[in-house]
């Protein structure tokens, strides 16, 4: 049966009509009596209790559960929450001709997020040397841009204090799954069971892989006995279309998946900037940033490959904008219509 929870008005009234009844024969006790007070404490005890109760109630259920008991959960049922991954790539090193910079050594982004280098590396003649490096934790906050400087910590004989990341940047930083993203795979995996090699089965492999948000499965993609996998990673600093590196992770590992009889073969889907015209009322910085951010959140809702984003949904995006009043979008001019493969991105926003 179910049970209504008594409010913590409720509780104080209970509580002091009863300590009326035993040490007053039922007379009302004063406002400001040792008994009014008292009935207050053991109600706001009782109600800090049910409070737990109620939270504890929650705990069993994977659509109510919460940060550890829901990570318990998903172990139970083989699910595991997705671990942070650091953020990693090629730093340059300056130095004299025959410097050795050593492995584990660490550098400092002005923010105070470290990096340590993969591998010993010697500085050669031409006095410039480049290292591998990885974020000391592992997140998405160590990803960090091409030409950004980073500073030893301590110095090595001979090399410069400073290093220059290369182009490309340090990237690969996630962060650990957060709680509705495991929520999601974990009620998949118990309301769509495994099915030995099914659609549903590949598109569950893909989402294990940290850095992957979502999943495409093609049957017959190259013919009989072939699976197609396409792959995002929305939370990317770089947009979504996931790198070449990603995507041959996520290749190993549904390697290690398929069943023996099937070809599986991973990509990511081919991007669809479309660029948008937004004249907008009011015209101020504060406006075209929510305009943008809720475009944003439209294209990440919405964008598949192949998949149409109508324009009607353009225009009730920008229409939520926080502070906008009126907007015409000139451009596109129709429904965002990609190919089969092409995964629509947002492009450049303009305003004119």
């Amino acid at each position: 049966m179910s049970i209504t929870r008594p409010t913590l008005t409720e509780l104080v009234t209970r509580a002091q009509t009863d300590l009326e009844a035993r040490l007053l024969d039922g007379d009302t006790a004063q406002r400001r009596s040792t008994i009014a007070v008292v009935a207050r404490v053991v109600a706001g005890l009782s109600h800090m209790q049910y409070d737990y109760l109620e939270w504890l109630a929650k705990q069993p259920f994977v659509d109510s559960a919460e940060a550890e008991y829901l990570t318990r959960l998903g172990d139970i049922w083989g699910v595991a929450r997705k671990a942070a991954v650091s953020a990693s790539g090629v730093v340059t090193f300056t130095g004299t001709a025959g410097a050795v910079i050593p492995a584990g050594t660490e550098l400092q982004r002005v923010d105070g997020t470290l990096y340590t280098t993969n591998a010993e590396a010697m500085v050669p003649a031409g006095g410039v040397a480049s290292a591998a490096v990885t974020a000391s934790s592992a997140g998405a906050a160590g990803d960090t841009d091409a030409s950004v400087t980073l500073t030893l910590t301590s110095p090595v004989d001979s090399v410069s204090s400073t290093t220059t990341v290369n182009a490309g940047g340090l990237t690969g930083g996630a962060d650990a799954e957060k709680d509705d993203a495991l929520r999601g795979r974990l009620l998949a995996r118990i309301q769509t069971p495994p099915q030995g090699g099914s659609a549903s089965d590949y598109e569950a492999w893909a989402l294990a892989v940290p850095r992957v948000t979502r999943a495409w499965v093609y049957p017959r993609y190259m013919g009989g006995a072939t699976v197609g996998v396409s792959i995002v990673a929305d939370d990317a600093a770089d947009g979504p279309i996931p790198s070449a590196e990603l995507v041959a992770t996520v290749q190993d590992y549904l390697e290690g998946k398929r069943p023996v009889t099937a070809e599986v073969h991973v990509f990511a889907p081919a991007a669809y900037p479309v660029n948008i015209n937004l004249p907008i009322a009011p015209d101020t910085a504060a406006v075209r940033a929510a305009a943008v951010a809720e475009l944003g959140d439209l294209f990440a809702r919405e964008a598949e490959p192949g998949g149409v984003i109508p324009l009607s949904h353009l225009r009730e995006a920008v229409s939520v904008a926080t502070g906008e009043t009126d907007n015409h979008i000139t451009s596109p001019a129709a429904d965002i219509t990609p190919g089969p493969f092409e995964f629509p991105v947002l492009g450049a926003v303009t305003f004119a």
